[in-house]
């Protein structure tokens, strides 16, 4: 299901917002793969990690999309690492309910990017990973 941001109470929204400003992090991951076409499978990924998981309940029930997980440290983990959830629910949430830092605002635009190559099925493709690989930092 897609999200509509706005649906989401701007005080919740950009509060989450400022939350993953600082503690949210946009990733991409290779991992080796014998069963794949390529040796590798390419993912992306959008978590939060906390030791109280009442805000990252909070990113779960908002964002619509996701899972949430316990370390054995006692920290918890929300993640979203499925492309349909990632180009539906969190970009949208993100575009609309932007970044402050510059960092973080750069690395939701590679995100974005890093999306749309996969969208088109690069990630699949040696020349869609070699565009991966080089997206500037």
């Amino acid at each position: 299901m897609v999200l509509n941001p706005k649906k989401v109470p701007n005080h919740i929204a950009w509060y989450l917002a400022g939350f993953a400003d600082g503690e949210g992090s946009f990733n991409v991951s290779f991992r080796p793969r014998s069963d794949y076409r390529l040796p590798w499978k390419v993912s992306l990924c959008f978590n939060v990690s906390q030791r109280d998981r009442v805000i990252l309940t909070l990113f779960k029930k908002h964002l619509e999309c996701g899972t949430m997980r316990q370390r054995k440290d006692g920290v918890w983990y929300y993640e979203v690492n499925n492309l349909t959830g990632i180009v539906e629910n969190v970009i949208p949430f993100f575009n609309r309910f932007g970044f402050l830092s510059a960092k973080k605002k750069r690395d939701f635009s590679k995100f974005k990017k890093l999306a749309e190559i996969m969208q088109a099925g690069g990630h699949l493709t040696p020349e869609g990973v070699r565009e991966i690989l080089e997206i500037p930092d």
